[in-house]
């Protein structure tokens, strides 16, 4: 290669390992302890935004340069322009006119299923979303409960959705998703699991607690553990379970649509019943904010789980905003998250205990617990 395009070639791949280096360091800045928060997860997925896109418009520029040099005299340059990589074959889904029986099970991939969804995150009342929701809908029971009458339900997913003051993203979420989960024909419910009391906010032991009176109610085979804030924004995100555990929330949009890091198990997941006892549920020890999906990720591998996820543009998702302050972080979270696999024989569905007070609404069960650290205690490991 002449000497210029040799110095050119350096140039852009110098810029890329400097953009390189500032995402590792982003990266660093995440591990350090009390550092941590949304505001970094941010900046980490914006600086790999930064990076892919410097990548691709180098890789750009250079084909032309390298393509321009030798094309005069029609030289083949034998150089791999491609730099990302490329997407799976698309999903196929039923063609037009397919029928099913009732007496058979309900298929994954319906036309009814259209893909990209508008999202609305305008406020609404809950009595607005009731009449919207079960008008001309006979079929949902008390509780919300629902299940397709064309044909058999593939799965019977309990979704719960922890959450402290956000009464009114309840509606938002139901108004959304409701009409999703009815498109994929799966039987289906909702569990709110509010935390009262001064405690800081457990969101683990909350779906721990939800997961334990839901039981109580069908032998649900399928668990989406779900934020209240969280809005799909492609109906082609299956909710139904896998033989691994699932991680739904890819692509969230105040990270720029991008994965914070590789072991992010955060946002919507789901594991089946018997993938959930395995893993002895969600550690009841991570009080405030942050720590307890990444010890969800360190449970998941070590019962030697892979964690799937949804292709392309499917695991898209928008954050409703916040009217008011968040939740305070956990600092002890990196302590715990070292002895993850020492906790989790003693932390989990089996040493905790509560009191729920239950309540019907048309569209969901409400389940209220005040939480203390009483109510799980951690023998020695």
């Amino acid at each position: 290669m002449p000497t210029h395009l040799r110095f050119r070639r350096r140039s852009f791949l110098g810029l890329l390992f400097l953009f390189s280096l500032s995402t590792s360091a982003l990266y660093f800045i995440y591990s350090a302890p009390g550092v941590v928060n949304e505001y970094v997860f941010m900046v980490q997925a914006r600086g790999i935004q930064i990076r892919e896109n410097v990548k691709n418009i180098g890789a750009q520029v250079l084909e032309q340069v390298v393509r321009g040099a030798y094309s005069n005299n029609g030289t083949d340059y034998a150089y791999d322009f491609n730099v990302s990589e490329s997407d799976a074959p698309p999903t196929t889904y039923l063609p037009e006119g397919f029928t099913y029986l009732p007496s058979q099970v309900c298929p994954e991939r319906l036309l009814s299923m259209k893909g990209r969804l508008e999202v609305n995150m305008s406020e609404v009342s809950l009595e607005e979303v009731e009449r919207y929701l079960l008008e001309g809908e006979p079929q949902m029971a008390s509780g919300g409960y629902w299940k397709p009458k064309d044909c058999l339900p593939r799965w019977k997913v309990a979704i719960l959705v922890p959450f402290r003051n956000r009464h009114e993203h309840l509606p938002i979420l139901l108004r959304h998703l409701v009409p999703v989960l009815k498109k994929q024909r799966l039987q289906f419910a909702f569990y709110f699991i509010e935390q009262e009391g001064m405690e800081p906010f457990n969101r683990a032991m909350l779906f721990n607690v939800g997961y334990k009176e839901a039981m109580k109610d069908l032998d649900w085979d399928c668990l989406v553990f779900h934020d209240v804030d969280h809005l799909m924004e492609n109906d082609r995100n299956y909710y139904g379970c896998t033989d691994m555990p699932r991680h739904f929330a890819v692509k969230l949009d105040k990270y720029s649509y991008m994965l914070p890091y590789n072991e992010f198990f955060g946002g919507v997941s789901g594991l089946t019943v018997e993938q959930f006892k395995k893993i002895n549920g969600f550690p009841n020890a991570f009080w405030g904010w942050g720590g307890e999906d990444d010890d969800l990720w360190n449970r998941v591998r070590f019962a030697n789980y892979t964690v799937s996820r949804p292709q392309r543009d499917e695991g898209r998702y928008k954050s409703i905003p916040h009217h008011h302050r968040g939740e305070a972080q956990f600092l002890g979270r990196y302590s715990l998250l070292r002895h993850s696999k020492e906790r989790q024989k003693v932390d989990g569905l089996n040493n905790l205990n509560y009191s729920p007070l239950v309540s019907r609404r048309p569209l969901y069960t409400n389940i209220t617990v005040n939480l203390s650290r009483m109510l799980a205690p951690v023998a020695d490991y």
